[in-house]
């Protein structure tokens, strides 16, 4: 079976579980896990922050932020077709009490004149903005790489008026590594970044936050409020550490192989493409087929590949870790055969 469903099917690489049987590891909730400490200070490097903090997902680093940043009642900004909004459960409203403010963004990225608009003045009536949420790569837009002048733009509407900046970079280094900017020059117009070490990177499991020192140290102990104080956790941040240090540029194998993708299904008649394809996310449209997302999912898993509805006609690719070129035109074939 060819899985396309999603870059977190992947599996760890035989290097990540020897690097897992072999970590020095203690507890973490004292600060003693030696593994963990490298790959949090290896993290704050890349990313240019004063500190990070390993945890368990994405979206629990995503609620670390919020929680962090503002207090019930507030109100966060964030697109709305952003994982935090669609994706996450609700969970700014369950756990962090604040309200959500989405805009409509263009392939992920919203307007500045936009954003400014939309942050609250000191009327009593009115909840305060405390937080803009970004998401780079951007998942519902296609893998679009929301660009770094829009991120400039917004946290400079940010800093002037006292608004806090998290990023969502769920796929940052996807987005690193098909634009040729770091993934310090991204965060550098951010207050706190989120990044996936599972996904494109291979790992397991485990994501970072990254911010201030002063952040991380509040958003430790919210960790430890979910649930999410680790013990013996070096076993599950070695591979995290192989991630980072093997895995970021073997990324362009994904992107290539969705751009093959992509080219190719745009040769198949009566389907069309929903978004440009910059990296390892394609967005299929099957409506002229006759069938719906759905129906033409169960005749694609009968041949033998495995892929996600996106809405009512749209089929989701994402490449990742493990699929070769054959597999891309074995996909093709089967995508054929039921057109």
């Amino acid at each position: 079976m060819i899985d396309l469903r999603s870059d977190t099917v992947t599996k760890p690489t035989e290097v990540m579980r020897r690097a897992a049987y072999e970590a020095e590891v203690g507890d973490d909730v004292y600060g003693e896990d030696p593994t963990v400490n490298k790959l949090e200070e290896m993290a704050a490097d890349l990313l240019g922050k004063e500190a990070a903090l390993f945890v368990t997902s994405g979206t629990q680093g995503n609620q670390l932020a919020a929680l962090t940043h503002a207090r019930p009642g507030n109100e966060v900004i964030l697109e709305a077709n952003s994982h935090i909004f669609q994706y996450e459960g609700g969970a700014f409203s369950v756990f962090s009490g604040v309200q959500t403010r989405t805009i409509q963004g263009n392939r992920g990225a919203m307007n500045p004149s936009d954003v400014a608009a939309a942050i609250r003045g000191d009327d009593v009536h009115e909840p305060e903005t405390s937080l803009i949420c970004l998401e780079n790569t951007h998942n519902k837009a296609g893998g679009a790489i929301v660009p770094l002048e829009n991120m400039q733009a917004i946290y400079q509407i940010a800093k002037e008026n006292q608004v806090a900046v998290h990023l969502d970079g769920a796929r940052l280094f996807n987005a690193v590594i098909a634009s040729g900017i770091s993934a310090k020059e991204y965060a550098s117009y951010t207050d706190t970044v989120q990044f996936c070490l599972s996904k494109g990177l291979g790992a397991p499991v485990g994501s970072i936050i990254a911010g201030e020192e002063r952040f991380i140290k509040r958003a430790r102990k919210w960790r430890k409020r979910l649930g999410g104080g680790l013990r013996q956790a070096g076993i599950i941040a070695a591979p995290g550490i192989v991630a980072l240090r093997d895995n970021v540029e073997r990324l362009t194998e994904d992107h290539q192989h969705a751009s093959e993708l992509a080219e190719g299904l745009l040769n198949i008649r009566n389907l069309s493409l929903e978004a440009i394809v910059e990296t390892n996310i394609v967005l299929m449209n099957v409506k002229e087929t006759g069938l719906t997302a759905k129906e033409f999912l169960l005749k694609l898993k009968d041949q033998g590949v495995l892929a996600v509805p996106f809405g009512p006609y749209t089929v989701r690719f994402v490449t990742n870790y493990g699929v070769k070129k054959e597999d891309i035109i074995k996909a093709l074939v089967a995508v054929q055969a039921i057109v």
